[in-house]
């Protein structure tokens, strides 16, 4: 009897073991998460691009206010990704903060579309004959900047979440990732970003303009509904990882623990027994700069650290690691803070937009090139040149050296800024021609007649921000995951992220101040809604000025910064040049593929 139990005990095992049960995650659900993203961004950048003409004509608003609402949109939709990364890690974990964001995001996108839609939402059109135009009431302005509140709120949850969703479902039983597969998704997540913002800025805006708003706000409504509904079909598939603690919360531990230890005197020795570390911890004792942080891994008494050998209490008691941690990030600062101006220069295409639209843009006689399609000059010369510069200058160089070349990091920061005050400089010049020809031609109060004068000398100015992008902005983070430690990596890819909210905030900093000194005395403002009575030439002027300013600014942070890790790393071992090159990140991201796993 007992032997027939053990018969069907172990036949009932071997049939467990013949019928697995499936492995969550895998390539199956890359296309929902890739989807979801890109679907995500096609209807976010399709709205932004032509939103200032919607602000001016349908809701009355200056050049200057309606610029400034957007700058702070931007900055906001910028910055949530920061929140979104903090809730994911530490709360909510990828999958929900990822569908909370496309469920809010389309609840923001259908709310835009119906201030199209439903006539009350806006105030009604102007009289032509009495030039009156009615201003929005305050209902109105709260629908409106709800639906744009909602829309970044919903970039914050899927932006920061989908590469690391992503990345998380190509995971192996021993949690290691295979390598060749990640590069594969990698390669397909960048090129839907870039396919995503190339459709919106040629296909969502060409609706705007030629069909109209309740069209070119009804597509992303749909489009952003699909990436919602694509994204959840899916959710028995994914593999779900739960939040763990949040590297926002370590920093922050460091700034309390040192701020309530700021009495405490420093051990007489710098010896290991003094410090708190982990025990696996290559670093026993913190460096001596920003020595005051140093008080927060001091151990005031053995009984703060637990027979696992953590801390009982974070809050009172951290590690070397979390202390160096913050060192790495504070120092990196001043040079993160000369990116900001790269970013309020290249956040000028409200202006660019309203150049555009007085300009002439056909290339035949029955096709025109939609206003804020123009951005695209810019996006396509950066892909070109990341391309070539990865695929063929440097194999070049190298082989006529006989060696690795790359250009350093921060050599191509440099250029960067470089390229974006060249680019303010020629943005100036080609105003002041545009402008001086709208007068010639007698269009001084007509703000809304067509030159006779191409479009197309936009293009300069869009390529040299298109370049300066590439190589600052590209070349910033690949700095950030150069310098910063590995368990940073989040954070160094927030830090750009961060950099454009700020910008896009000083943006709306300086149109406002520069619109109220240039107005007073009843003067018309330079950066008037009339672009023909104003003086947006000048303001140009104003942010080269600042972009100059900001180079010198940059060269004395490169200065004070010193060499860079790889740098330091090549001095140390000249023996081995061949392969601390190898060792060095690639300009396309091959560092952030590493530290995204």
């Amino acid at each position: 009897m007992e032997d027939k139990v053990e018969n069907s005990s172990d036949q009932r095992e071997m049939g467990s073991q013949e019928i697995p049960r499936r492995q969550k995650g895998g390539l199956i659900t890359i296309p929902f998460i890739i989807a979801n993203e890109a679907f995500e961004k096609i209807a976010s950048y399709g709205l932004v691009s032509n939103m200032i003409l919607y602000l001016i004509k349908n809701y009355h608003m200056s050049v200057a206010k309606g610029t400034s609402v957007i700058f702070i949109w931007t900055a906001a939709t910028s910055f949530m990704p920061l929140l979104g990364a903090f809730l994911s890690d530490s709360y909510l974990g990828r999958f929900l903060t990822i569908g909370f964001g496309s469920i809010t995001s389309l609840l923001g996108i259908v709310l835009l579309w119906l201030t199209a839609m439903v006539p009350e939402s806006k105030p009604p059109p102007c009289i032509p004959s009495s030039q009156s135009c009615r201003s929005p009431t305050p209902a109105q302005l709260t629908h409106l900047f709800s639906s744009l509140a909602l829309i970044s709120i919903g970039a914050g949850g899927v932006r920061p979440c989908s590469i690391a969703f992503g990345a998380d479902q190509l995971e192996r039983r021993d949690n290691s990732k295979p390598q060749g597969i990640l590069e594969s998704f990698f390669g397909w997540y960048y090129a839907s970003s870039f396919l995503a913002v190339l459709i919106a800025l040629t296909g969502i805006v060409y609706l705007q303009d030629h069909i109209g708003w309740k069209v070119g706000f009804g597509v992303p409504a749909v489009l952003m509904f699909v990436a919602t509904i694509v994204f959840f079909i899916a959710s028995p598939l994914y593999l779900k990882k739960k939040p763990k603690k949040s590297l926002f919360t370590g920093l922050a531990q460091v700034i309390v623990v040192s701020y309530r230890n700021r009495n405490l005197s420093f051990p007489s020795t710098n010896s290991r027994e003094h410090y708190h570390h982990n025990e696996d911890s290559k670093i026993v004792v913190p460096s001596d700069k920003l020595r005051f942080l140093n008080k927060a891994c001091i151990i005031r008494n053995p009984e703060d650290i637990g027979p696992d050998g953590l801390a009982v209490d974070p809050w009172r008691l951290c590690t070397i690691e979390q202390v160096e941690e913050l060192k790495a990030l504070i120092k990196v600062l001043p040079l993160w803070s000369t990116g900001i101006m790269l970013s309020i220069t290249a956040s000028q295409s409200s202006f660019i937009l309203l150049q555009a639209s007085s300009m002439n843009r056909h290339i035949s006689q029955r096709f025109q090139i939609p206003a804020a399609s123009f951005a695209t000059f810019g996006l396509i010369i950066m892909v070109i040149w990341v391309i070539l510069y990865d695929r063929v200058i440097l194999p070049l160089a190298s082989k006529i050296k006989g060696k690795p070349v790359q250009l350093n990091v921060k050599l191509r920061m440099g250029i960067g800024l470089f390229l974006s005050w060249m680019a303010m400089v020629v943005s100036a010049i080609i105003e002041s021609i545009r402008r001086g020809k709208a007068i010639h031609e007698g269009y001084l109060n007509n703000a809304s007649a067509v030159l006779d004068m191409s479009a197309m000398w936009l293009v300069p100015q869009y390529c040299l921000l298109g370049l300066a992008e590439a190589f600052t902005a590209i070349g910033q983070t690949e700095f950030f995951y150069t310098e910063l430690p590995k368990s940073l990596s989040s954070i160094a890819a927030s830090l750009f992220g961060l950099g454009m909210a700020v910008a896009n905030l000083l943006s709306t900093v300086v149109v406002s101040i520069v619109n109220d000194l240039t107005s007073r005395g009843g003067k018309e403002s330079w950066v008037s809604s009339n672009i023909n009575k104003g003086h947006y030439d000048y303001y140009y002027w104003v942010l080269a000025v600042m972009s100059f300013i900001n180079l010198l600014y940059f060269l004395l942070c490169s200065w004070a910064y010193g060499p860079c890790g790889e740098q330091v790393t090549k001095v140390r071992d000249t023996g081995n040049d061949s392969k601390k090159e190898e060792a060095l990140p690639n300009l396309v991201g091959i560092r952030l593929k590493e530290d995204e796993k």
